[in-house]
Formats: structure tokens, C-alpha cells, sequence
């Protein structure tokens, strides 16, 4: 399945949208909103990958380091039983694998800001055994959706956003976004696994599985035995001081191998600058497509359909009032964002809208930016099942986050 469809029908749906609004409703500002839209969503789509230049080139000049030292290549033999088995396609040992392992960890922790760039590293890395160039491999799907999925294990920013709207104990929805990222994490690979026939039911899997539920009960109980403030600053810290404990190891090592670190360094940053110029026209593509569809009220009818649909079946309002969370997070990070603080705003940050929002937030991740930025960085054109399969993760999280908000809240 192409991109192309889902861009296309972006435009379609506004554009019917405003008709009707302006025929049946008199809406004359619509038309104009729309293209107001179109204007300043490709703007924010330059500057956010002029905003990635920098963290792109910092990164990148990091994984060269280590990939000259030797880390990255150890990483992947360590971790060759387990990806074997996720992507069957990736030779054994490969140094892809350390890539992949890089990004997923940064997600893990929170590091947006790290998470991307080595993210379009091991893209690059996975299209170099990419037989067709323009078309996603199944390594580069399972990749993609494991990203989709969103797996947070430090969610820093969200507890600091609920510690400043004024709620009581801001990492009460701690556990519950743990708990919906795992299980969209477990629902999307098992869902791209049983497409590509890989068998997940094998040792390194369960073995895996099991570590992540044993590190998600003892977060969880770190959230329950550490105060407010204690949480946070362990949160903060825990990233941080991995972070860059990864970079003094990958400094070590090229130490180690007596290579020229500086050198190496500047030969990452380059690639990193050059990747940032190319998904120019991918993100400012993707962006312009939702910023349609948000202005001409598409999605403000969509919302309030689901939230109708809901309160007639007897579901909880305040699922209603924090859906739009949900149905934003794969389109725009930044609006998701803008959307939560808005629900516990409006709601408070203690109401259960509040808390389904801020979980809403955290247990998934922006499909359509990452499919945009990490496919358009290696010029991949038909994404095949990847944008469904993402999305599958997407409302597996949902319906997780509404059924545990419920337990923990309702």
C-alpha cells in the first residue's frame, strides 16, 4: 500500500467537507482556512527538518564513531538470537542490528530527540540489503511498526506536563501508559510477524517478552514507592545518564581501536545534514495532507461522530472528551500534545479525561511522520501493509488504553 492513497484521500475528504460546510452551512472562512493550512504545515515542515539538522548530525557522527569502534557490531552479536528471529531477512550479526536496538532503546526512554536520527540510521541500513529500493523490505516493516507502536518506559515528559497542570499525583498514569505500550507493542509485531509467517513462539521472543513485563512491574512499582518529585528526577536521570553513558562507551571503544574519533565523528555528521535535506519534501508532503484535513473540519466531525457513538452505547463521557488525543497522536505529535493539555484543562488533570488523554499520549507514537520521515530518508515509495499494520498497533493501543484507564480510574 502506497502513501499516495492516504495523501490523496487527505484532500478528497477536505475538500468535500468544505462544500458541504460552505453550501449547507454558510461556512465562508473554510476555503480560505484550508489554504491558510496548506501554507503554513509545509512552513513547520521545513523547519522541523532544519530542526533535525543538528540533532541528526550529532547522532549520526556518534553511531560512526561507533561503528568504527566496534560497539555497534558487538551489540548486534549480542543481539542476534533475538533479531533473527523479528527480522529473518537481516544476515546474523549484522551491524543493522545494533542500529535498530539504538533507536528502539531511545524510544524506550523517551529520547525523542535521539530516538529519530538513529532511527534514520538504521533505515539506511536496512535499505543497503534491500533488494527493490523503492519498495519496503519486511525488515523494514516490522521496523517501522515496532517504532508505530510507541514501547515508553520513562514517559518524562507527560508526568512533567500533569505535575504542571496541578494534579495531585502526576505519575498515576505511570503503570497504565507501561502497560497500553506493551500490549501495542506485543499486537503490532505479533500482527506484521503472522503476515510475514515469522513464528514468534520461540525462546529468545518469550525470554525478551518476559524481561520487558519484569522491567514494566518494576517501574511500576518504583512509580508506586518513590514520591513525586522522587519520580522525577529518577525518570530524568535514568535517561540521561544512559544516554550518555552510551556515548562515553562509543568514545572508549574507537579509543580502543586507536581510530581517528574526531574524523569519524565528522564523517557521521555529514550523512546526518544530508538526511535532514532529504526528507524535506516527504515531511512538508505528509504535514500538508493533515493540516487539510484538520482545517476543514474533517476531523472535528470524525471526533464528534466516535464521541456520539460512544455516549449512545453507554461508554464513559469522558472517553469522548480525551478521543481526540487518540485520533490526533498518529497524525501530529505536537497537535496530540496540544490536545491533552486542553482535555486537562478543561476537565482537570485528575478527571478521568484527564488521565485517558495523557495515557491516550503516551501509548503510541506518530505513524504517519514516522512512515513519512523514515521511508522519504531512503527514497522508499510503496510502503506495501506497513501503514495499516501500524495503524492496527495504533488502535490496539487505544482500545488498551480505554480498558485500562477504566480499571485504574473508572
Amino acid at each position: 500500500m502506497s502513501l499516495n492513497y492516504i495523501w490523496i484521500a487527505f484532500f478528497l475528504i477536505a475538500a468535500c467537507v468544505a462544500v458541504v460546510k460552505l453550501v449547507f452551512f454558510g461556512d465562508v472562512e473554510v476555503f480560505p482556512a484550508i489554504m491558510n493550512a496548506t501554507m503554513e504545515s509545509s512552513k513547520t515542515g521545513f523547519e522541523i527538518s532544519l530542526g533535525l539538522t543538528g540533532v541528526l548530525s550529532l547522532w549520526m557522527g556518534i553511531m560512526k564513531i561507533g561503528e568504527q569502534g566496534g560497539m555497534v557490531e558487538r551489540l548486534a552479536h549480542w543481539l542476534s538470537p533475538l533479531f533473527h528471529r523479528l527480522f529473518p531477512e537481516i544476515p546474523k550479526g549484522h551491524p543493522v542490528v545494533g542500529n535498530i536496538f539504538m533507536n528502539l532503546s531511545a524510544n524506550m526512554l523517551g529520547l525523542d530527540n535521539a530516538a529519530t536520527p538513529l532511527g534514520l540510521k538504521a533505515m539506511e541500513g536496512l535499505q543497503e540489503l534491500n533488494p527493490k529500493k523503492d519498495t519496503a523490505s519486511n525488515a523494514m516493516i516490522m521496523f517501522l511498526v515496532m517504532n508505530t507502536a510507541g514501547l515508553t518506559i520513562v514517559p518524562v515528559s507527560i508526568l512533567a506536563y500533569r505535575a504542571s497542570m496541578g494534579a495531585a499525583q502526576p505519575t498515576d498514569v505511570f503503570v497504565p501508559i507501561l502497560l497500553a505500550t506493551l500490549i501495542s507493542m506485543v499486537i503490532g509485531v505479533s500482527i506484521t510477524g503472522a503476515i510475514q509467517r515469522i513464528s514468534l513462539w520461540n525462546r529468545p521472543v518469550l525470554i525478551t517478552l518476559t524481561l520487558f513485563s519484569l522491567i514494566v512491574a518494576g517501574m511500576g512499582w518504583a512509580s508506586v514507592a518513590l514520591s513525586q518529585t522522587q519520580m522525577g528526577i529518577f525518570s530524568t536521570n535514568l535517561a540521561n545518564i544512559l544516554l550518555l553513558g552510551i556515548i562515553v562507551a562509543f568514545l572508549i571503544a574507537g579509543m580502543r581501536k586507536k581510530i581517528n574519533v574526531y574524523n569519524a565523528f565528522i564523517e557521521g555528521a555529514k550523512g546526518g545534514f544530508q538526511t535532514a535535506i532529504g526528507i524535506i519534501p516527504y515531511l512538508v508532503a505528509i504535514l500538508v495532507g493533515i493540516g487539510v484535513f484538520r482545517a476543514s473540519g474533517a476531523m472535528d466531525w470524525l471526533i464528534g461522530g466516535i464521541a456520539w457513538v460512544v455516549e449512545a452505547c453507554g461508554g464513559n463521557a469522558g472517553i469522548a472528551d480525551a478521543l481526540p488525543t487518540a485520533l490526533m497522536k498518529p497524525l501530529s505529535g505536537s497537535g496530540a500534545r496540544g490536545l491533552m493539555l486542553e482535555c486537562m484543562q478543561n476537565c482537570g488533570p485528575d478527571s478521568f479525561a484527564g488521565r485517558l488523554s495523557c495515557i491516550f499520549q503516551g501509548s503510541t507514537d506518530t505513524t504517519f511522520y514516522i512512515l513519512a520521515v523514515y521511508f522519504g530518508s531512503v527514497g522508499i515509495r510503496n510502503t506495501r501493509y506497513a501503514l495499516p499494520c501500524g495503524l492496527l498497533a495504533d488502535l490496539a493501543s487505544m482500545v488498551a488504553a480505554i480498558i485500562i484507564a477504566q480499571l485504574f480510574f473508572g
